[in-house]
């Protein structure tokens, strides 16, 4: 009897479980290969690919684009004291526009994308697959072979296996590791308040250059209200209006390209002299301590570009990088050499300066496109906002919120209520609070450099674990990188007084939020494991489970993949009665960005088969979302039946009787298993048998196949049995249960952890969504069970 159940010790990943994989007419690995290939980098033709690079231009360079409008003006907000600083300014912008998003970003860090998604948790997901860095151990050998988990393999000896071994030792250096990518998560939440503030006022500060006498406090009236506007238009998606992005981003570049080649030919062509680096070494050794805090306005040209790498899902590296090269790099370049020239032979205009240097002739078109161009800019950022909550959230790394789809074609887009009402409070408060760009732009500055410090951190260990790039190419990159970055960062220090304390202050609350959130998930997942209930005792209780079994199917959700939930033995301790069929739902996320619908569910049974219990795991990436119907259930069911049919076929093919279903299957195996009643043989289905842990001798096909065929009789007759037991309680009523577990500090606990517990984390499961809401689960079907646990 004990085979026939499930081993719940701490081993219990090393048990003898099977796993069955079915497919129709074709090979596995033939398929296998052709899933995995679905969801890699495809090859584009030519036209494809630059129409793509095209529509790149509205949705990754918004951000990076509109930069011109406002760094001069921070780089000098005391006025232009030597026309020499001009050309040194402008020679540092050239170079860290060619170190930073040319090279590093465009050539290097986009390359580390988690199958087409960028961000600082694709980066941690690209890591939490090759080393065992995950602070919630709730993964399991079978969810490697899933077609999006893609991982390299080293040898034992390698430097990457040492550093692999380094970082799974201590458990630390795995919170050191999580609370850095929460540091840059927080800062580019920030970015996503700041760049709106200071795009939209930059470009609303054009009315100011032709009507001089306009109060400022009308400049920031108007940018309130077109971000009021911007914000309140969120719920729709920008999939409406998507497609007008790239047009006027293209057209955007175009013109401040244009312009500048006309300012450099009608002020002063000299300025091309910037392009020598002699310049960057003159204008630090000549101008002291302002010259070097000069630098943090400096840095804003190179803003935007942590949105680049956050907004890479929907188009190939190769679109973005023809984009980059052939539009964005020589547009910018163009535009910041022609304001220059400008500044050069007018130094008084550095407020507004790129206003100033506009041609009479075509001034209020412009404004009109800039003004568009920073609303774009600004939506970029809170897509890429909305996009890395989701993405905390899937990890565990942020209270349960409301997330909407808003488009059909495109999963990314998504629109998060909560936090876009948070945004826009914060966003009018600073552009309301501060009334000018110089203070925002230290503010931006800081977050943004900070984003590419946790960038670089990371990058580091993709290139040893993931890459494995020779030892002096990763001293390479971490010293070129870190050079520019550091040096941004320190002038940034001397800023913090005048502005920069803003993003400080915003990641510092979140980064609270996220961590308490996390901890508090964290010992609860502990708490589940170290209290769920041995095998022994259920099977001790006989095929009734010592209760009344009462006609319907629970559905008992829990947090554990393996394992009966303390809950369960709480829940009949209490009701002595229990649902004729009990099935342990575990819905957990993995370090993948998505999870094929086909291989989404786990199925297994628990003890004999008198008993009527199975456990079904279903898997999320952190780019899915749980629509609000009646799929989930649905297709819970239909995986279960199926499990029912496949392990009535693999009746005697081996001595094992514990199985487990996972679904890489097509469509139409999966469709003719359901729909045979239970008729099919060995010769409809070619079924797969292999050990999880080990490799372990299995009959020969033939021999196999006439074991199923000799027994089929029977075990059909089973087979149907229990699927028409299954229906007749599926007919009666399906209940969920759900565990409310509520977490306490415990008395001798310090002062610090009793605030986070039982203030902090105890406040956020109050105001977060119920898990009951997220899976659509009617209320007249919702058991909640409570119990409390002490940390």
């Amino acid at each position: 009897m004990t085979s026939r159940g499930e081993i719940d010790e701490g081993d219990s990943d090393k048990g003898s479980m099977w796993v069955l994989d079915q497919k129709l007419d074709q090979s596995m690995d033939e398929e296998a290969g052709r899933l995995r290939n679905m969801y890699r980098e495809k090859k584009f033709s030519a036209i494809l690919l630059l129409r793509l690079a095209f529509q790149s231009l509205g949705v990754v360079y918004g951000d990076l684009g509109t930069s011109p409008l406002y760094v001069f003006y921070n780089t000098f907000p005391g006025g232009i004291k030597d026309p020499e600083d001009v050309v040194g300014a402008l020679s540092l912008i050239i170079y860290s526009l060619t170190l930073v998003p040319l090279l590093k970003y465009v050539f290097i860090v986009c390359r580390a994308n988690d199958n087409g998604q960028g961000g600082t948790f694709a980066l941690y997901s690209l890591l939490c697959r090759h080393a065992k860095i995950k602070t919630i151990p709730n993964q399991h050998r079978t969810d490697e072979d899933l077609t999006t988990y893609s991982r390299s393999t080293f040898h034992e000896k390698s430097f990457a296996a040492k550093t692999k071994r380094w970082l799974e030792r201590r458990a630390s250096r795995k919170n050191a590791l999580l609370i850095l990518v929460l540091v840059g998560t927080c800062m580019v939440i920030g970015d996503g308040i700041l760049t709106p503030a200071i795009s939209v006022l930059s470009a609303a500060g054009g009315i100011k250059v032709d009507h001089p006498h306009i109060n400022n406090g009308v400049v920031v009236v108007v940018a309130v209200v077109i971000l009021v506007g911007l914000f309140s238009m969120q719920h729709y998606g920008t999939d409406k209006v998507g497609w007008l992005f790239a047009p006027v981003v293209l057209l955007w570049f175009l013109l401040i390209g244009g312009i500048g080649i006309f300012n450099i030919w009608k002020y002063d062509s000299s300025v091309l002299k910037a392009f020598s680096p002699v310049y960057i070494y003159r204008y630090l050794s000549r101008g002291g301590k302002d010259n070097w805090t000069s630098l943090g306005g400096i840095m804003l040209s190179i803003t935007g570009t942590e949105a680049l790498f956050a907004d890479l899902s929907h188009f190939p590296v190769a679109a973005v990088q023809i984009a980059f090269t052939v539009v964005v790099f020589p547009c910018l370049l163009s535009a910041y050499c022609g304001q220059a020239a400008y500044l050069i032979k007018n130094s008084d205009h550095v407020v507004n300066a790129f206003y100033h240097s506009i041609p009479d002739s075509i001034y209020w078109p412009v404004f009109i496109v800039a003004t568009a161009a920073a609303i774009v800019a600004s939506q970029a950022t809170i897509s890429a906002t909305f996009s890395i909550i989701k993405q905390a959230l899937a990890l565990g790394c942020f209270p349960r919120v409301k997330v909407v789809h808003t488009s059909k074609k495109f999963l990314g887009q998504i629109y998060v209520p909560d936090i876009n009402w948070i945004l826009m409070i914060l966003c009018i408060a600073v552009t309301a609070g501060f009334k000018n760009q110089s203070q925002i732009g230290n503010a931006y500055g800081t977050a943004v450099v900070i984003v590419m410090l946790v960038t670089t951190m990371l990058m580091i260990l993709i290139m040893i674990l993931v890459w494995r790039c020779h030892w002096i190419l990763v001293l390479l990159f971490t010293g070129l990188s870190l050079v520019v970055e550091v040096t941004y960062f320190s002038a940034m220090l001397f800023k913090v007084d005048q502005g920069g304390w803003v993003p400080l202050v915003i990641a510092a609350a979140f980064l609270i939020i996220m961590y308490i959130w996390h901890y508090g998930t964290v010992k609860r997942y502990e708490f589940e494991m170290h209290s769920k209930v041995s095998m022994a005792w259920i099977l001790g209780l006989g095929p009734s489970l010592g209760l009344v079994r009462v006609p319907g199917i629970g559905l008992v959700y829990t947090e554990l993949a393996n394992g009966v939930p303390h809950i369960f033995s709480h829940f009949i301790t209490n009701l002595p009665a229990i649902h004729s069929v009990v099935v342990f739902v575990c819905v957990k996320y993995l370090p993948v960005y998505t999870v094929p619908e086909e291989e989404r569910f786990l199925v297994k049974r628990i003890g004999p088969k008198t008993f009527h219990m199975f456990r079904c795991v279903a898997r999320y990436g952190y780019k899915d979302l749980h629509k609000k119907d009646d799929d989930f259930e649905k297709k819970l069911f239909d995986s279960l039946f199926l499990f029912v049919r496949l392990e009535s076929m693999m009746e005697g093919c081996s001595d094992s009787d514990e199985y487990s279903l996972y679904g890489q299957q097509t469509q139409q195996s999966r469709d003719a298993l359901l729909n045979n009643n239970g008729n099919a043989t060995c010769s409809d289905i070619d079924l797969t048998i292999s050990s999880v842990d080990s490799i372990v001798p299995v009959k020969s096909p033939t021999h196999a196949h006439n074991t199923i065929q000799s027994s089929g009789q029977g075990s059909n007759q089973t087979e149907a049995d229990e699927l028409e037991f299954l229906n007749s309680c599926r007919d009666a009523g399906v209940v969920h249960i759900m565990g409310n577990t509520v977490v306490r500090a415990r008395r001798e606990s310090r002062f610090y952890r009793k605030i986070a517990i039982d203030y902090v984390y105890a406040f956020l499961r109050k105001i977060c969504r119920e898990n009951s809401v997220i899976f659509n689960v009617p209320h007249e079907s919702l058991l909640n069970v409570g119990q409390v646990f002490f940390v």
